[in-house]
């Protein structure tokens, strides 16, 4: 733009030179919206409206939006025109250029792909920090119509982007300008940013409830996912599941036999068909999962880690033989895990938050011997609470770390957003049919 702006400052000035001091120039034609500049040939320039103002674009599931732009041009404009749209965008970060995908149509004409681009044969980035995304090529007319369709669930793009509109023709003079914005704002994240809620009813019966992200709708109807979950005595996620089907649990049966269900992917059906990991784990009073590993508080009070293979399955050892992390675990009456952390409860009611060493999640980096930092206190009051678990992320605020959800005695649910230090927010109530929340 700058440029452009230059070679027009040049041009008026070279006009003004040459013409006497007692001919009037004519003003060239403008309008309010538009902010064009003149061709090579001094033609007047045309308009661009953005119809209904800047585009509101949700980020996540939803279905693609479109805004309609109106092209008036003089009629001296005649031949091939190009469109394109300079906004400013997010850089290409790890592979991935962040861009949204856009369809156009011209005129009424079906949708094509429209290409985003530092530049392109008919139009460059004169911003140099942005893109340019050409529209279809068409014939010039009086009234030109694009409708432009917009989706994504790049999150990196909240946040309204102003920009331009500019039309050119076959000589790539400027015909027509005007202002294009386009506003994106939280939407409902797609499956695999949503979390699901598992909860067994007192005849057995395993129901998933799938997150919306609404705070005044926070769940979906529940979906029964099976019964004869009355057979195990502890069940905990080794990670959080989520509503496109994905995460893992493990269960442990009354003989101590702890069972492996793999995600499959299938919202319709979560789990695999179980995987026997092996006997002996009724020496546990606790098993806690924790980023895809597992720690368990023996009757001693002793807590061990059995970190995570990358083997699965049928036949296959789901962990490594266990690590002794130390002693005096007796002193809480409830270990779970909340918020991407382990948190311990003692016996007055105070909670205690186990942060992970180190930032990567689901058994990187993990140390068995030592995986905590130094305890940390919570707060008070927490044996107001009859289930503390960890979820994935129930809102739209996209952190990329778990939740927390806990029941009181009353039934009612509460959601501790991303940290156990957080306020909490009801989210439901009811939940004491269930024997188990996980």
């Amino acid at each position: 733009m700058a440029q452009l702006r230059a070679a027009l400052v040049t041009a008026t000035a070279l006009v003004c030179a040459v013409v006497p001091a007692a001919v009037a120039v004519a003003a060239p034609t403008t309008t309010a919206t538009a902010t064009g500049t003149g061709t090579a040939t001094g033609t007047e320039t045309g308009k661009v409206v953005q119809e209904g103002g800047p585009l509101v674009v949700p980020v996540g599931d939803e279905a693609p939006v479109t805004t309609r732009f109106t092209i008036t041009l003089p009629a001296s404009v005649t031949g091939r025109v190009t469109l394109g749209l300079l906004v400013p965008m997010p850089g290409p970060s790890a592979g991935d250029d962040n861009l949204p995908s856009a369809t156009c149509s011209v005129n009424g004409g079906a949708y094509q792909s429209c290409g985003w681009g530092w530049e392109s044969a008919e139009q460059s980035d004169s911003w140099n920090d942005g893109y340019a995304l050409s529209l279809p090529p068409t014939e010039a007319a009086r009234t030109l119509t694009y409708v432009l369709r917009i989706d994504t669930s790049r999150w990196i793009l909240i946040g309204e982007r102003a920009g331009t509109l500019e039309m050119k023709d076959a000589r790539g003079n400027v015909v027509a300008s005007g202002p294009a914005a386009l506003h994106f704002v939280p939407g409902t994240p797609e499956p695999g940013d949503r979390a699901t809620v598992h909860a067994r009813d007192k005849s057995g019966v395993l129901w998933q409830y799938e997150a919306t992200s609404d705070p005044a709708r926070p769940f979906k109807a529940r979906t029964r996912v099976g019964g004869g979950w009355n057979a195990y005595t502890a069940i905990t996620k080794l990670s959080p599941t989520v509503a496109a089907g994905w995460g893992s649990l493990v269960a442990r049966d009354k003989a101590g036999v702890l069972w492996y269900y793999e995600g499959t992917g299938n919202p319709a059906r979560p789990f695999k068909a179980r995987a026997r990991v092996g006997g002996g784990w009724n020496t546990y009073t606790s098993i806690t999962g924790t980023r895809g590993n597992l720690v368990a508080r023996d009757r001693d009070g002793v807590l061990w880690a059995y970190e995570r293979t990358d083997l699965y399955g049928n036949d296959r050892a789901v962990f490594k033989p266990r690590v002794r992390v130390g002693g005096g675990w007796n002193a809480y009456n409830l270990v779970t895990n909340l918020a991407d952390r382990v948190v311990a409860r003692d016996a007055s009611g105070v909670l205690w938050s186990y942060e992970h060493k180190g930032d990567n999640w689901y058994g990187e980096e993990f140390d068995a011997k030592a995986p905590f930092k130094p305890r940390v206190r919570v707060g008070g009051g927490w044996n107001a609470y009859t289930a503390v678990t960890e979820t994935a992320e129930m809102t739209k605020q996209l952190t990329w770390r778990g939740d927390g959800i806990a029941r009181d005695r009353d039934g009612r649910l509460w959601l501790y957003h991303a940290t156990p230090h957080a306020a909490r927010t009801q989210i439901g109530r009811g939940w004491n049919i269930y024997t188990a929340i996980i």
